[in-house]
């Protein structure tokens, strides 16, 4: 009896070596040929990622950061990112606080920094956004050219420059004025014109006596004139207006989405931004350098000085919860809409180290 004829690719027997083929190398060819190898390649990569559970995009992770004092902790990763197998993570800084808020609120931003109270306003916006640490805490000094201002009662009166009318700096320093009994809204003139190296230059000109300022601004408003001083500690101040041991400024913060199906990539972040701010402390001057090179807003020398004077700290958020929420309090006393009306819920704080246990 006559062998049975095979059907279907077996037909495709033997071809110079390569053996019979399967219906599975069948399709195979097939497919490569209706679609061009540039197109089938892209299909093959897609196809293996889909079923690792990734995308194309989600490989892609960019960490936000900002010019200015918040982003000089974070100078390190420009030059050597986050590292996490099967991810490609880079580095951006912001200009504006605001612009970083925008990104989150739109849903481009998964992983950035922000000021605390932003952090809180945006999550009880229903945006899934959670603090994975503190990076910054309290930096503030007030500084005088005025020789009868030598203690904060002194400033009944007087007229203080305060950058940034609703973040941190203007609600701390409101706090603490009342526990000196001087109204921040009657006895005491807070004047919100004038951003940070602005209040800095002209306090080094002499067209205004008083302002609160941050480090490196602090720094750089020192260095420029000698007949200025500081009054106070207002870290201290702080602690005895009710605050929690220091305030803080700048926040890590992570959406929880990515943190849930990411997790991985959220950890190696978390690792490497504090390994960059445990660097940074210790070599301010390579550190002023960095800073320079990369543009993040300030010039190496004042850089370099300001660093050991600032509060660069790398705290988890389960830790940090109580020096947050007390901050939080001090918002909710004077303007509770900038954090959404309310304490942040248990959700807001995310445990980057059990991620994935």
């Amino acid at each position: 009896m006559p062998a049975r004829q095979q059907s279907g690719p077996a037909i495709l027997t033997e071809r110079k070596g390569l053996g019979p083929l399967s219906w599975s190398r069948f399709f195979y060819i097939i497919k490569i040929k209706r679609l061009g190898m540039k197109r089938f390649a892209a299909f093959l990569i897609t196809s293996v990622l889909v079923l690792a559970g990734l995308s194309a995009q989600d490989t892609n992770i960019t960490l936000f950061t900002l010019k200015g004092p918040s982003g000089v902790g974070m100078v390190k990763l420009f030059e050597t990112a986050p590292q996490a197998k099967g991810y490609v993570i880079s580095i951006e800084a912001l200009a504006q606080a605001d612009l970083m808020a925008a990104k989150f609120l739109s849903g481009e931003a998964q992983v950035g920094i922000l000021p605390p109270n932003v952090a809180a306003k945006i999550a009880s916006s229903g945006k899934g956004i959670a603090v994975a640490a503190v990076i910054g805490q309290g930096m503030l000094k007030l500084i005088s050219a005025d020789p009868a201002v030598t203690r904060i009662e002194d400033l009944k009166g007087k007229t203080v420059e305060v950058a940034g009318q609703g973040a941190t700096p203007d609600y701390v320093f409101r706090r603490i004025l009342r526990f000196y009994k001087l109204d921040p809204d009657k006895d005491v003139q807070l004047g919100y014109a004038l951003a940070y190296p602005e209040i800095a230059q002209s306090l080094i000109a002499g067209k205004i006596t008083l302002a609160l300022l941050p480090e490196p601004f602090a720094t750089m408003a020192l260095g420029g004139k000698k007949k200025l001083q500081v009054v106070g500690d207002i870290q201290a101040e702080w602690v005895k207006a009710g605050g929690n041991s220091n305030y803080p400024m700048t926040v890590l913060v992570v959406s929880r989405d990515l943190a849930q199906k990411h997790p991985a990539a959220v950890r190696a972040i978390y690792d490497s931004i504090r390994e960059s701010i445990s660097w940074v402390t210790a070599h301010p001057s390579e550190a002023g350098a960095l800073v320079e090179q990369y543009n993040l807003g300030l010039k190496a020398p004042i850089a370099a000085a300001a660093i050991p004077k600032s509060s660069y700290v790398f705290i988890p958020a389960v830790q940090a919860r109580p020096a947050l929420e007390s901050l939080y309090k001090a918002f909710l006393e004077y303007a509770p809409q900038s954090i959404g009306g309310k304490l942040p819920a248990d959700s807001f704080y995310l445990d980057v180290e059990n991620l994935g246990k």
